[in-house]
């Protein structure tokens, strides 16, 4: 139901017959045309989306694995954002290797919840109901992670983060606790040998770690943690160099990254493969890691770097924010524009598939324009192969390697320059996984 704006006092043609018959209905008087306003209490709606491979459950739609009706085939590919129901308001999402954290800002006892793929207890201890001493594998629907905190209904999940088969999750009073495999140290625990993984109960809180934490990042057998100082602190396998401590080696305890980094406030990390990027407060770029495919080729020539290094890549600008992928890395800049480089589908054509140095992306295929030019990115993100980008009109736009139809554009063709996806909201955060999606959405009225 719509009604009249109480402002104009105009309503069709009975509104434009009071402007007349206030002498302002003439040549020099335009019919401004009916004004409505929507019913409601103007509160918009947090609405979830997924996509992609469905086949682990890391959708959480066991719906398409296992159909209700006997004339319906399973699917194990959803090609297009599909609404996942779920009450609580999620504020935080992480794609791991087939598997999906999510988690809620909330007070209530239950703040996180797990899908997909289990096998190493990334998303926690799921009981079967088969025997109550076993765990799934494979959890099919968001499940319910209990936590050891000391203060469950005081403590907030602020954020969470996956690896291959390791998860992150930041508290705002409690520190951070990790969970799922340990081979590399990557949860910030000492290595058991032949530690069993499947089934195991183990939450650990981390305490060797500043509680001052506000950032966590995993990549893929690797941890990152970025302190309220803007400091960075680093786990796990460093065998491309990727946790930035200055060897090739397993590190199973938190340690500070020296490097160029040294005194300088970092505001944001970014890591999915296994190499990493840094932004600063003062709008720099620094990275290690991995350099097989370039991404590190502006400063060195080696493949593997083992200590932060400032990029000083030219006519970027002020960097905002970074992203990472496994072959490629993606930055924006406070003018909102988007550069990429690395190897792959960098999302200038199919004749670009390589790059040093930063290409920027034209600014139209986000919608820019000479009508309107207020539309910017304002926020990016990577997932294995394929990248995404959120304007500030809450449209979500994808390219790269179309892996089980993670891009979620309705085919499983590859993506050579943005695409916008067709989401029933205003995007307002998206997950990148290998092969699924997931985006936080706010519904339009």
């Amino acid at each position: 139901m719509v009604l009249p704006s109480s402002r104009l006092r105009v309503c069709c043609s009975a509104g434009w017959r009071w402007l007349q018959a206030r002498g302002l209905g003439g040549a020099e008087a335009q019919d401004p045309g009916p004004v409505f306003r929507y019913m409601g209490k103007g509160r918009r709606r947090s609405r979830l989306f997924v996509w992609g491979f469905a086949h682990t459950g890391a959708l959480g739609l066991p719906q398409l694995l296992l159909p209700r009706s006997g004339r319906q085939k399973p699917r194990q590919i959803q090609l297009r954002p599909c609404r996942l129901e779920l009450e609580e308001r999620i504020s935080s999402a992480a794609c791991g290797y087939g598997f999906t954290l999510l988690a809620s800002q909330t007070r209530d006892i239950t703040k996180v919840w797990g899908m997909g793929l289990n096998k190493d207890s990334q998303i926690g201890f799921h009981r079967s109901r088969g025997d109550r001493t076993k765990s799934y594998e494979f959890v099919l629907e968001p499940s319910p992670v209990p936590l050891p905190l000391e203060k469950p209904q005081e403590t907030r999940v602020v954020q969470v983060s996956c690896g291959r088969a390791h998860s992150l999750l930041l508290t705002d009073n409690e520190g951070v606790f990790s969970m799922g495999n340990n081979a590399y140290g990557q949860c910030g625990r000492r290595i058991v040998d032949g530690e069993i993984y499947s089934g195991s109960q183990i939450i650990h809180k981390i305490e060797d770690l500043d509680k001052n934490v506000v950032e966590v990042t995993c990549g893929q057998d690797h941890s990152l943690f970025r302190t309220k100082k803007g400091e960075i602190y680093s786990c796990g396998w460093g065998a491309d160099g990727q946790t930035g401590l200055s060897h090739y080696g397993i590190s199973c305890k938190p340690t500070r990254l020296a490097g160029d980094v040294a005194g300088v406030n970092i505001i944001q990390t970014a890591t999915y493969g296994d190499f990493c990027l840094a932004v600063s407060e003062d709008g720099d770029l620094f990275g290690w890691g991995n350099s097989e495919y370039l991404q590190l080729s502006a400063v060195t020539e080696v493949t593997q770097v083992n200590v932060p290094k400032h990029l000083p890549f030219k006519g970027v600008g002020k960097i905002k924010q970074a992203a990472c992928g496994g072959t490629h890395a993606a930055i924006l800049n406070r003018e909102g524009n988007v550069f990429v480089w690395g190897y792959g589908i960098l999302g200038k054509g199919c004749n670009l598939s390589e790059s040093r140095v930063p290409e920027m992306i034209p600014s139209t295929l986000f919608g820019w324009s000479e009508f309107t030019p207020q539309v910017r990115v304002d926020r990016i993100r990577c997932g294995l192969n394929h990248f995404a980008a959120i304007t500030n009109r809450g449209e979500l736009f994808v390219w790269g390697k179309n892996l089980r139809g993670c891009l979620g554009i309705g085919t499983l063709n590859d993506q050579y320059f943005p695409w916008r996806v067709a989401v029933a909201g205003d995007v307002m955060d998206v997950a990148c996984g290998v092969d699924h999606m997931v985006a936080l959405t706010r519904s339009f009225i």
